[in-house]
């Protein structure tokens, strides 16, 4: 996320045999085998764009049992890393066909978003409006 309040996202690939294809989704990926979570976040960004985080906070978590399709269950974690703009003319994709920032408006007017990070992202974007005396803001 830019320090702006802008959502930075990775057009993810257009080819066949990948989950959602062609789809505009948040960067991450797999957490190895004994790798802790916020450690693979700093991995697979840096792998994806060239820049790692200096800091991550935790924003929630899925679990989606996708066995009606033979992929068992999902874990999909969230967490929320501030973008400095300085940074943004030296990333590098490594991974996708694209990136670019959204404001949350143009992000829900996109026609192809990955489902669950569209739930994700409208859940933070909402963050104030589900139970505003619970929650901090990030």
């Amino acid at each position: 996320m830019h320090e702006d309040g802008r959502y930075f996202l990775q057009h993810r690939d257009p080819k066949p045999g990948i989950w959602y294809p062609d789809h505009w989704g948040c960067f991450g990926g797999a957490v190895e085998p004994g790798e802790d979570v916020a450690d693979a976040l700093k991995r697979e960004l840096t792998e994806e764009i060239s820049w790692a985080p200096d800091a991550a906070t935790f924003f929630t978590n899925f679990d989606f049992d996708l066995g009606f399709a033979g992929a068992g269950v999902c874990y999909r974690a969230y967490y929320v890393a501030l973008l400095p703009a300085a940074v943004v003319p030296r990333l590098v994709l490594r991974e996708g066909a694209d990136m670019r920032s959204f404001t949350a408006d143009e992000l829900f007017a996109l026609p192809r978003v990955v489902p669950y990070d569209a739930f994700a992202l409208w859940l933070h974007f909402a963050r104030d409006r589900i139970a505003p005396s619970r929650l901090a803001p990030p």
